[in-house]
């Protein structure tokens, strides 16, 4: 990989808080352009890691660039370059779309201030909003003005921190489909997300577990990585059958997926073993499907161990 292709490239990046260490030995390397999903669950160390990885803390170890920038000592020069979107909405809620805009302007010093805003709220399809109150907009419209603000400045990275939480699923298409545009553009994104079909839409994927990344690369690689093996069933009372699998020696993960059951297990041999006499039963039907990254999170979420228990 070119170096010069490298937006992020950072080594054993680690962070404690009192007694706890939140990451421990992130090693990272995202490329320009790229869509990079984090995913992981709460207290996993997603936020802590993006806010290393765009100047807002000081790593306590490791090393590493953002944009050429070094991590812990050019952390000033990483925020001039990187849109941050928080988890929650961050804007003034008692401010105009305009005057917040106009406020993050002001903020990132901008010479042609006025023009900048105008043209993020016709890009941003608010003309018709320019002059209502922030705090009264819906969750899809704060987002929309929420990435709005942070592209303000023209970024070279996004970190977004579990943007789409709490909006609409026809809000959240919409919000990915600005994102694939901005990638393609050049521009690389860093996400955190909870939602499984946002993971699929990222270009690569890390799985972080309380402070340590797990696994990384395409939607395919980590399925595959998982050596899980899934099977399908459908049919009547299948939370019945779900309570007779449950504790074999070769079913690792027993989940409802609306009308129908997963049953995965990593020992084909002895999975295959253990449901063959639920296969005979004519009300229920089997058949071999691919896991899905749920499958596959869910099992990595359940083999780690919670640093903070």
């Amino acid at each position: 990989m070119n170096a010069e292709d490298l937006v992020i490239d950072v080594a054993g990046l680690s962070k404690r808080f009192a007694d706890k260490e939140v990451v421990q030995g992130l090693t990272l390397r995202v490329r320009r352009g790229e869509i990079y999903g984090f995913l992981g669950p709460n207290g996993s160390g997603k936020t802590t890691s993006i806010r290393m990885l765009c100047g807002l803390l000081t790593p306590d170890g490791g090393r590493g660039t953002c944009l050429g920038f070094d991590v812990i000592q050019e952390t000033a020069a990483i925020k001039r370059h990187v849109g941050y979107m928080t988890q929650r909405f961050s804007l003034y809620e008692d401010l105009t779309i305009r005057e917040n805009l106009d406020f993050m302007a002001r903020m990132y010093a901008m010479k042609n201030r006025r023009e900048a805003v105008a043209g993020a709220i016709e890009r941003l399809g608010l003309t018709h909003r320019r002059d209502q109150l922030a705090g009264s907009l819906s969750g899809g419209w704060k987002q929309r003005l929420a990435l709005g603000a942070c592209m303000l400045h023209k970024p070279q990275l996004l970190l977004l921190d579990e943007p789409t939480a709490g909006v609409d699923p026809k809000a959240r298409r919409d919000f990915w489909e600005q994102i694939h545009d901005l990638a393609a553009e050049g521009i690389t994104v860093l996400v955190s997300t909870h939602y499984m079909d946002e993971a699929e839409r990222c270009h690569r994927l890390a799985y972080l577990a309380y402070g340590k990344l797990l696994i990384q690369g395409t939607a395919s690689e980590v399925v595959q990585h998982s050596a899980l093996t899934t099977w399908v069933v459908e049919g009547d009372e299948l939370p019945e059958l779900a309570g007779h699998l449950r504790g074999r020696p070769g079913i690792e993960q027993v989940v409802m997926f609306g009308t129908t059951l997963h049953v995965s297990g990593t020992d084909a041999d002895q999975l295959a073993a253990d449901i063959k006499p639920f296969q005979t039963q004519p009300r229920y039907r089997w058949s071999l499907g691919r896991p899905s990254l749920e499958d596959v999170f869910i099992k990595m979420m359940e083999q780690s161990q919670d640093n903070f228990a």
